[in-house]
């Protein structure tokens, strides 16, 4: 006898950020991914509604991976009423709680701040959630390994397959009355620096997939060259590059490259500094991890040891007064927050500062407005003049590019009922919906937030 599962489109759907998937079914209602909406403002306010669901129905949590936009909104979901199992690869569970804590504390101090210097419309402005409320998330997570079955009950089985992207990442496969839900979270790439290729889905009733770089090929870049190259330039100019990044993954990437340039003689012994207190915690799981990554344990001491961690906000202020030309590596990576805003605060608007941002800007981030050329930008309730130039390098990127989505792809042996195309801004949607169609014939498309699906199993 046939049965229904209901997938409701609670996020990543229409847009990148947000990732939530609900599916209920008679057995077990599951959550996929619980991520908060970043970069326009109409995305971040809708963070503060409770979800149209009944969260305490939800019996278990399956997380893709660690980024705030897939696990960010996991504290508020508990205040919605939410006390079932959260379930995670060991490094994404380690991932997510350095992120959430993270997150938490920047949330409260961004409260404190605006309270204090009174530039909010709110009184008072409240966190998003408090550190207690992050680790109150935290106690509920559970272990499960990739590559095996885990049963969730008579009819449900899922399986944690490596996906690249970031460590601890996973595609997730989710068997359902016998019909296969793949859940592709963010597809990692081919011949990555730190991580191993992406493993790929050999079978897909119904196939969800990220679609962020779905209208783009990432240029044949040379990393290690335009990174040289513009490094020796701010050292001419006697200035500061500042490169805004994302705490896991693209930070150890950059001290791994920026650590080979200098082994090969191409930089010179430039200082270089690490101001990122997630992206150092996270350097601790790579360590604990040395299974999910490329890097031998000789090589890890060796980047280490090749730069200055920042160990505090006094610290913060010390290396923006030291007079050197240097390198700063700070958090967030699309400045939307974060100890990079301190120092793009006190020198972008000095020609002689290079900002290179090295992954993908949402819409509505100000990284997104530096790489679109804006000539001045916000930070805490003031506008500051861009006087310093703007790089992008977007070959870094951790996310697979349109040929990448495809490759990993074309290992499906079946024909799906039905793909879905997710975590991914209209235009991209609609070229990936195209090159699918041209491509494989399957039948394809792109719900739109709050959609509700109802599939027969």
């Amino acid at each position: 006898m046939e049965k229904l599962a209901k997938i409701h489109f609670l996020g990543a759907s229409g847009m990148v950020t947000g990732s939530k998937f609900f599916i209920e079914t008679s057995e077990q209602n599951i959550l996929i991914d619980c991520g908060m909406f970043q970069g326009l403002k109409e995305l971040r306010e809708l963070n503060w509604n409770d979800l149209p669901i009944d969260v305490a129905s939800i019996d278990v949590i399956l997380l893709t991976h660690g980024h705030l936009d897939h696990v960010g909104y996991l504290p508020r979901l508990l205040k919605q009423g939410f006390n079932g199992k959260i379930i995670g690869t060991p490094p994404t569970l380690a991932v997510a709680e350095i992120i959430l804590k993270d997150s938490a504390k920047i949330h409260e101090e961004e409260a404190e701040k605006a309270n204090k210097e009174k530039y909010t419309k709110h009184n008072p402005a409240l966190p998003f959630y408090t550190i207690k409320e992050a680790e109150t998330s935290v106690k509920l997570f559970e272990v499960s390994i990739e590559d095996k079955w885990t049963i969730l009950t008579e009819h449900i089985s899922f399986r944690f397959q490596y996906n690249g992207h970031i460590i601890g990442a996973t595609f997730i496969e989710l068997d359902i009355n016998g019909k296969r839900f793949v859940f592709s979270g963010d597809v990692g790439r081919w011949d990555d620096y730190l991580l191993d290729d992406p493993k790929t889905p050999e079978w897909a009733d119904f196939l969800f997939i990220e679609s962020t770089y779905g209208n783009k090929l990432h240029p044949e870049e040379n990393v290690e060259d335009l990174l040289a190259g513009t490094i020796n330039g701010i050292i001419h100019k006697k200035g500061n590059l500042i490169i805004p990044s994302f705490a896991v993954e693209r930070l150890q990437t950059l001290m791994y490259i920026l650590w080979k340039l200098y082994k090969k003689n191409k930089i010179p012994n430039i200082p270089i500094f690490i101001d990122s207190p997630m992206g150092t915690n996270v350097l601790s799981i790579f360590k604990r991890f040395p299974k999910w990554h490329k890097l031998s344990n000789t090589e890890y001491n060796a980047m280490c040891n090749h730069v200055n961690i920042v160990q505090s906000y006094k610290e913060t202020w010390e290396t923006i007064d030291d007079k050197r030309s240097k390198i700063v590596i700070a958090g967030s990576g699309m400045v939307t927050g974060g100890r990079v805003l301190t120092y793009l605060q006190q020198l972008i608007d000095e020609s002689s500062t290079t900002v290179m941002l090295v992954g993908y800007q949402a819409e509505g981030t100000r990284g997104r407005q530096l790489l679109e050329g804006a000539h001045e930008i916000k930070f805490f309730g003031k506008y500051y003049p861009v006087k310093a130039s703007i790089k992008h390098i977007e070959s870094l990127s951790a996310h697979a590019d349109q040929d990448d989505l495809i490759k990993w792809m074309s290992n499906i042996k079946n024909i799906p009922e039905k793909v879905y195309l997710v975590h991914g801004e209209p235009s991209a949607l609609d070229t990936f919906r195209v090159k699918i169609k041209d491509v494989f014939n399957w039948n394809t498309c792109i719900p739109k937030l709050k959609d509700v699906e109802n599939l027969m199993i």
